[in-house]
């Protein structure tokens, strides 16, 4: 968690029940849960100067070799639960003297012109109860035969009678994964000490304190930022402690227990320093005074987090229908059975908290700007009502639309738990022409997405596409420019019917047969035939990721975690039946994995495809160039599969195979601002080949050799959230025009890998 960033948030200056202020609610709620101890004090720069102690290094290395063995997933099957609780408030010392300041009758007397409503608002919400609290009551349940599975057994936001589904299942970064502090990619980030060797819970345990490199030790900060206690039998962590830079500005504290030979995680706490607000009283004395006599006071607000695991059982029952469904299942979501959870009732000033916010809630009407920015910050949807709305379909551009703006409306769950109806439409103003899609989705079941969907459409796409169904929103966004430099698009009208089933958490099945007429919208002939045809095919889709984890929610589906490694297939076969002009077979696949060691994260996607069989340009597959024919200089935006240098709709194959390398250096530097930057080396290749170019009558080349281009991305170019990459092309295509092999391009940060 970035507390800069929650710096930047004055949660007393904002309008809380605002679009604005359930925006950050939402991002302090996933900063919270998706904290990493590493965060808790900026990096400013990485400066290579004073070493480790190497007693402390060889006891982590140790840690990291029996990380693994000490785990509980080690053990045959194991269960136990866990209550949180997420509040923002005044500090617990200054809760007594902010009531007796606030009480001061003359307090706001001449505030209350220039202050907004809301500013005086929030300060009288915290003189009774805390501005903002989440509990929440999850049990886990893992067998090495069935796997991992996470029942939401009842939660509670303060302000929300609807839960947001995909924040309450996320999750602690320390519960089931090594501490960022002693990740090997992270140690050159630390320098450690091991100081002394304690008794903790009658074991002994190696104490190992740490500071960032760069940090320094001015007399108001800590001369270092935390501790880990490791146990000198096992090598398992006992307890974590990492420390801010300024005392009283946070603190995160993880700590284990051992249970059945392995280490578990028992206790988490967070606090962490959001602002200051400061209070002023008008001075009682000649007006005229001037203002510094007036009596000022600062009250700092903090994020607060408490978990505590608990009911530990191993063996555990390992029956097959509780592992049933996806990663997560929710039982509850109205906080009626909270109190069968709790290690502690709540407080005074907690259950006022409740009221308090509960009915501002209803006045600010919060629970439907929450689902509203929820759906558009996690899948992007806003959702109105009835009715869900893309954001990806809203506006576009591509060389043969130019712009293309439209809008997908779907009914949800609101509407009807079972059917679904949707319709798109959109525009191009560069082809002048209006393009649509109707389809109904008839769920089997609502306990998994199982549907049938049926379609009838007429638009246009680019020729020789991947294809991308079961992508997710940050994928397909990622692949937002493959087309601002292709005019060689095709019109396709028809219907399909297709059926598509989770048949575990990490497997997706969908099968569809589609009656097309399709058609060339450039200058094109298929073997002196014509450029348009009729095509009867059927669809086979795949998608394995059987690390990453899902919930189930009423509007379908939601994925929590994307973990690699990923695997998305298709199988197309045409017919020459019902009208269909072909008889061919289309298959393409692409793995995506990523994986850490000492020297950065490496990441790669690998991808391919066949045709084999007699088919038109645009069911072959195009090489995904970026660069615009028509300029010298290439600058373009990032794509899944793009090539920054390659001129896009220039290149054809029905073979090809694909890589996409890229690294990231575990060196971190500030240029200005509050992000860090690194960088990324990226290296793309592909090479295919066209067995009968001759059957396509327009101007286009197979790529028969290696194409590679090599780059180097600025992560959070000039500390913004953009990353700028500049790539060369290398090899067999390179040519002596050195802006032909340039190319600048572009990506929003958070699209990542």
């Amino acid at each position: 968690m970035d507390k800069n960033f929650y710096r930047r948030i004055n949660i007393i200056n904002f309008d809380l029940f605002s679009m604005k202020g359930v925006v950050l609610i939402i991002c302090f709620c996933m900063g919270i849960f998706g904290f990493s101890q590493s965060k808790v004090t900026s990096i400013e720069a990485v400066v290579i100067e004073d070493k480790s102690d190497p007693r402390a290094l060889e006891i982590l290395k140790k840690v990291n070799q029996k990380f693994s063995e000490n785990s509980p997933k080690t053990l045959d099957s194991y269960s136990y639960k866990s209550y949180e609780k997420i509040s923002l408030d005044i500090d617990e010392d200054s809760i007594s003297q902010y009531r007796q300041f606030f009480e001061n009758a003359d307090l706001f007397r001449k505030k209350r012109e220039k202050d907004s409503l809301n500013n005086v608002s929030a300060r009288k919400i915290f003189s009774k109860s805390k501005l903002f609290l989440w509990e929440r009551a999850q049990e886990f349940l893992y067998s090495k035969k069935y796997g991992e599975k996470i029942n939401i057994l009842d939660n509670r936001i303060s302000g929300l009678k609807q839960p947001i589904y995909e924040l309450i299942a996320l999750q602690q970064s320390n519960r089931d994964q090594l501490p960022a502090q002693l990740k090997r990619e992270n140690r050159g980030l630390y320098r450690f000490f091991l100081t002394d060797t304690i008794e903790i819970d009658g074991r002994k345990n190696f104490v190992i304190r740490f500071r960032e490199v760069n940090y320094k030790n001015p007399d108001k900060k800590r001369k270092y930022n935390g501790a880990i206690y490791i146990d000198t039998e096992t090598y398992g962590i006992k307890k974590i402690e990492n420390f801010s830079k300024n005392k009283n500005d946070g603190i995160i504290t993880s700590t284990w227990i051992y249970f059945n030979n392995k280490w578990f995680l028992a206790h988490e706490t967070v606090k962490l320093k959001m602002s200051n607000m400061v209070m002023e009283e008008d001075n009682k004395e000649d007006p005229d005074e001037k203002r510094e006599k007036n009596k000022k006071q600062s009250f700092g607000t903090y994020a607060f987090l408490t978990s505590r695991y608990f009911d530990y059982q191993s063996p555990a029952e390992n029956e097959k229908n509780k592992f049933k469904g996806y990663t997560f299942s929710v039982k509850n979501i109205d906080g009626r059975t909270l109190d069968q959870y709790r290690t502690d009732p709540l407080t005074d000033r907690e259950r006022n908290t409740y009221k308090t916010i509960d009915s501002l809630g209803k006045i600010y009407n919060i629970d439907r700007k929450a689902r509203v920015l929820g759906g558009l910050l996690l899948n992007g949807q806003i959702k109105v009502g009835v009715v869900d709305f893309a954001v990806d379909e809203i506006v576009n551009y591509n060389l043969y639309e130019g712009f293309r703006v439209g809008l997908k409306a779907k009914l949800n769950e609101s509407f009807n738990p079972y059917f679904s109806p949707d319709y798109t439409f959109a525009y191009g103003f560069k082809d002048d022409k209006w393009k649509y899609r109707i389809g109904l989705d008839i769920k089997t079941t609502l306990e998994k997405d199982s549907y049938f969907r049926i379609d009838y459409y007429d638009d246009v796409t680019a020729s020789g596409e991947f294809y991308r169904r079961l992508w997710n929103f940050k994928m397909r966004m990622a692949n937002y420019g493959n087309n601002l430099n292709n005019d060689r698009y095709y019109r396709y009208r028809g219907g399909s019917v297709s059926y598509l089933n989770d048949v575990t958490n990490g497997l997706t099945l969908v099968f569809a047969a589609r009656k097309n007429l399709e058609e060339a919208m450039f200058d094109y002939s298929f073997r002196g035939r014509g450029s348009s045809f009729g095509n009867f095919n059927t669809l086979f889709t795949l998608k394995y990721s059987p690390n990453s984890t899902n919930i189930m929610t009423p509007q379908g589906k939601s994925l929590i975690d994307q973990k690699y490694p990923e695997l998305y297939f298709n199988y197309e076969q045409s017919y020459k039946l019902i009208g269909g002009d072909f008889n061919y077979t289309r298959f393409d696949a692409l793995i995506v994995h990523n994986f850490k060691t000492m020297l950065g994260t490496t990441g790669f996607r690998l991808y391919g495809g066949m045709v084999f069989g007699d088919a038109p340009i645009w069911k072959n597959f195009t090489m995904n160039g970026l660069a615009s024919p028509r300029r010298d200089f290439n600058f373009n935006l990032t794509s899944f599969l793009g090539f920054a240098t390659l001129k896009g709709g220039k290149y054809y194959n029905d073979r090809f195979v694909a890589y996409y390398f890229t690294h990231k250096l575990p060196l971190y530097f500030k240029s200005f601002g509050q992000n860090i930057s690194s960088f990324d080396f990226v290296l793309r290749g592909t090479i295919g080949n066209m067995a009968h170019p001759e059957y396509h009558q327009f101007r286009f080349r197979p790529l028969d050799h290696l194409y590679q281009e090599v780059g180097l991305e600025w992560n959070n170019f000039l500390s913004t959230y953009f990353n700028l990459g500049l790539f060369y092309r290398v090899g067999y295509y390179t040519t002596r025009n050195f802006k032909q092999n340039f190319a600048v391009q572009f990506k929003l940060k958070l699209l990542e890998f």
